[in-house]
C-alpha cells in the first residue's frame, strides 16, 4: 500500500471516527470503502453507459438499421 495524508474538515472527521467506531472498523479502512465507492460511482461502468443510452434511444423512439449487426463495418468505416 501506499501512504497518503489528507485534510479533513472537522465534522467529516468525527463523522469518520463515529462510523469506524460504528463498523468496528479502522479509520483507514473506512476511508478506503468510502472512496472505492466514490470512485465508482464517479467512473460508472460500460455497462451502465450502454443501458442509459439505449434508454435514451427508447425515450425518443430512435431506431437503428434492420441488419446493423451483420453491416457493422460498413455501417461504421464507409463514408455516406
Amino acid at each position: 500500500m501506499i501512504r497518503t495524508q489528507i485534510y479533513l474538515p472537522k465534522e467529516l472527521y468525527q463523522n469518520l471516527n463515529l462510523t469506524a467506531k460504528k463498523e468496528s472498523k479502522t479509520r483507514a479502512q473506512v476511508i478506503r470503502e468510502a472512496l472505492i465507492e466514490g470512485l465508482r460511482k464517479k467512473r460508472g461502468n460500460a455497462a451502465e453507459a450502454l443501458l442509459e443510452l439505449a434508454s435514451l434511444g427508447k425515450k425518443f423512439k430512435l431506431k437503428g438499421p434492420k441488419d446493423l449487426s451483420q453491416n457493422i463495418d460498413k455501417y461504421l468505416y464507409e463514408n455516406e
